[in-house]
């Protein structure tokens, strides 16, 4: 497996492409007026609390207040009256409005959302993340050799007592996957980073008296050094001369174990036309998704939930109906995974695979969706294969899908997905000269309506038309008018 990651930067946006084995996978954009928030600190001042929703929106500073719900609201040891392992308690025993406190952001506005907020405050480096708040030493759970597991955990723990003294009054600390492998030194050098930044951050929120931004989370470029890179990637190619001398000073400070492969791309030729990386982001905007086999898959956005179904298409497989279902599901499968990773498809997933008679079918099928989920940097949870072989998953969202970041609500449909036929316009239209007709007894009446609703009335529906005209007495005159959409018309009186 390797992996190339391509950075295309203009003034306006920055786009992020991660290519496996010559095939995109992922693709991130930032644009320079809708940047992200998530990872961002702020100074928050509570303007409601909402016992009935168990949350409270925050005043941060930006034009739409954040929401925080009780479950993110840290809770101390130290609180009166409050027993921790208990269940949460209510929203309006620890906020109240006018209150002051620090949060971040865990969820970009999404729709007509605001941004997600927690009191947990984490500050990720290459290897630590730092848990000002937190009292313990932990390490993630994709290191799974426990040997490594107890090593880590160890060569932090001494570090910390040889430049702090002791343990106490120091925060936690997680031992990022990147770290496995990692020794003493460079350890040290991401502790020591994360300690000035927070002194520095903490010395910023004093001296803020209004709501506002205390710190603001790397730009997607130097995030994607720092947080994404693993040890398949080969090369990361940089197609602006500035952002790549930004990008060799920062891995200088924070991950120098990759400046061998960063490097930067001069040609004439647009970055992204290496891998059809524009051709790839076209086809992830659309809803029918083709398999190698000839089957194909289709994608729906709802608001609730997105919905895949699978399909054999023009696979006629070469045994039997099963086998022919069971290798399409299984190409499916990997295709899925992909598929959500490249358009970023985010919470209640359903996934509507072909029926499988066979058990075991069923069992390999969901074990090889989830293989392909594995090199997801997303949480994900997936269910068993239903008898009706629906999959049920979640994968945690934090921003906007690809969809959601690159179009907006088509104007002909308002966001269907479907407009009336010309066909059923023109019987509106029937319908409504002869309830105006009736009331208003008009002289003529004049019916502007989009070119293909005229031809219509004015060809198929030219007999129904005339019948019309006699029936209410009232001559009838036709105009086209190419700014209106196909379901739009209006009848004048005249």
């Amino acid at each position: 497996m390797s992996e190339e990651v391509l950075i295309n930067i203009t003034p306006q946006e920055t786009r992020i492409a991660m290519v496996e084995n010559g095939v995109l996978q992922e693709i991130n954009i930032e644009r320079s007026r809708s940047r992200g928030m998530v990872g961002n600190i702020y100074r928050g001042r509570v303007t409601r609390v909402l016992p009935g929703m168990e949350a409270a929106f925050i005043d941060i500073g930006e034009e739409r207040a954040a929401f925080l719900h009780v479950s993110d609201v840290e809770l101390k040891t130290d609180t009166p009256d409050i027993e921790v392992e208990s269940a949460p308690p209510s929203i309006d025993t620890l906020l109240r409005p006018g209150q002051n406190l620090l949060v971040q952001v865990i969820k970009d506005p999404i729709g007509t959302k605001g941004a997600r907020l927690t009191t947990e405050i984490t500050i990720p480096s290459r290897y630590l993340v730092y848990v000002p708040n937190g009292r313990n030493i932990g390490v993630s759970s994709r290191i799974e050799d426990k040997t490594e597991r107890d090593r880590l955990k160890t060569s932090l723990t001494e570090l910390i007592v040889e430049e702090e003294g002791s343990l106490d009054g120091v925060g936690g600390l997680i031992l990022r996957t990147a770290a496995e492998g990692v020794d003493a030194g460079q350890l040290q050098h991401d502790y020591r980073f994360l300690r000035r930044l927070w002194a520095n951050l903490a010395e910023r929120r004093q001296a803020m008296t209004d709501p506002g931004l205390v710190y603001e989370d790397l730009p997607l470029a130097l995030r994607t050094l720092r947080d994404t890179l693993g040890q398949f990637v080969e090369k990361i190619r940089i197609d602006s001369r500035e952002t790549y001398h930004r990008a060799v000073s920062f891995a200088e400070e924070m991950v120098p174990d990759i400046l061998p492969i960063v490097e930067h791309y001069p040609g004439e030729r647009p970055i992204f036309e290496l891998h059809n990386i524009e051709e790839e982001i076209q086809r992830a905007l659309e809803k029918r998704v083709a398999l190698k086999s000839g089957g194909y898959i289709v994608i729906d956005q709802t608001e609730a939930m997105t919905t895949i179904d699978v399909n054999t298409g023009a696979f006629v497989g070469h045994k039997t109906l099963e086998e022919t279902i069971f290798k399409t599901n299984l190409e499916a499968a990997a295709a899925i995974a992909r598929q959500l990773r490249l358009r970023n498809l985010g919470g209640i997933i359903i996934i509507d695979f072909i029926d499988m008679a066979e058990p075991e079918h069923r069992v390999q099928v969901h074990q090889a969706l989830n293989r392909a989920l594995e090199r997801d940097h997303a949480r994900t949870k997936v269910c068993d294969v239903s008898t009706l072989g629906l999959v049920e998953m979640t994968r945690k969202r934090t921003r906007e899908s690809l969809e959601h970041v690159l179009c907006e609500t088509c104007p002909v449909c308002d966001g269907r997905g479907s407009v009336k036929t010309a066909e059923t316009v023109c019987y509106e239209i029937f319908r409504e000269v002869t309830r105006d007709a009736r009331q208003y007894q008009p002289k003529s009446m004049l019916v502007i309506a989009s070119a293909s609703v005229i031809d219509r009335l004015r060809e198929e529906d030219s007999t129904s038309l005339a019948e019309l005209q006699e029936f209410i007495g009232v001559p009838l005159k036709l105009q086209i008018d190419l700014h209106y959409m196909p379901e739009q018309y209006d009848i004048v009186l005249m």
